[in-house]
């Protein structure tokens, strides 16, 4: 079973894979060299296939999330899913609350996620990582020099094979926009930096509409 560094995408060629990206929904599509997934009062996402483990392996990818557009949630989600609905690890950017939720969730609930204030240039990248049994969330401004929001034990279902990658996008109301995704673990390697921050911010949201589950 591969792990998620074999999944990279660069999003440059116009067509969202559909062997890749076999269980996406919404009608996401690639444009200048970023996957561009709609941001309504509906779901969209690219989920990939459930093809993958997270050992010894990462996510990693630059993020343009949607603008609040009156909203007073509007946000993406970059997850790994297990195939338990709920059941995820990974982030949530909302820039109607000014927040970066990082998550590492059962049952759509987690009592150690942290929320710093989000920063379009420090959390420009995301990367998720599991390295001998710890997962780590971390950020970067270019991709390369990243920094540790947080660390916990890796649970046993990152090990396991089937799992997938979700970017998805949803909003409370407010203006239709869009999510943006790019460079799918492409990005330069670099130094890690230990810095942590927590505040108050979004919690994460379960969706009620007609979509896949394990979300």
């Amino acid at each position: 079973m591969p792990g998620f560094g074999m999944l990279r995408d660069s999003f440059d060629d116009g067509v969202v894979d559909p062997v890749v990206w076999s269980q996406s929904y919404g009608d996401p599509v690639e444009a200048a060299s970023r996957a561009r997934v709609p941001c309504t009062t509906g779901y969209a996402a690219l989920r990939s296939a459930s093809a993958y483990t997270l050992a010894w392996s990462q996510i990693s990818l630059r993020v343009w999330p949607p603008a609040p557009g009156g909203a007073s949630t509007a946000a993406c989600s970059i997850l790994v899913l297990s195939g338990v609905g709920g059941t995820d690890a990974g982030f949530l950017v909302d820039r109607a609350q000014s927040a970066l939720g990082v998550y590492l969730r059962t049952g759509y609930a987690d009592d150690g996620a942290l929320f710093p204030a989000y920063d379009p240039v420090a959390h420009a990248w995301l990367r998720l990582r599991e390295d001998a049994g710890s997962l780590y969330w971390e950020a970067s401004p270019d991709g390369s020099a990243w920094s540790v929001l947080r660390t916990a034990p890796a649970p046993a279902w990152v090990s396991q094979p089937g799992l997938s990658l979700l970017l998805e996008a949803h909003r409370d109301a407010g203006v239709p926009d869009h999510a943006e995704f790019g460079s799918l673990n492409i990005a330069r390697p670099g130094a890690v930096a230990a810095t942590a921050r927590a505040a108050a911010g979004p919690g994460p949201y379960a969706r009620t509409g007609p979509t896949l589950s394990g979300g």
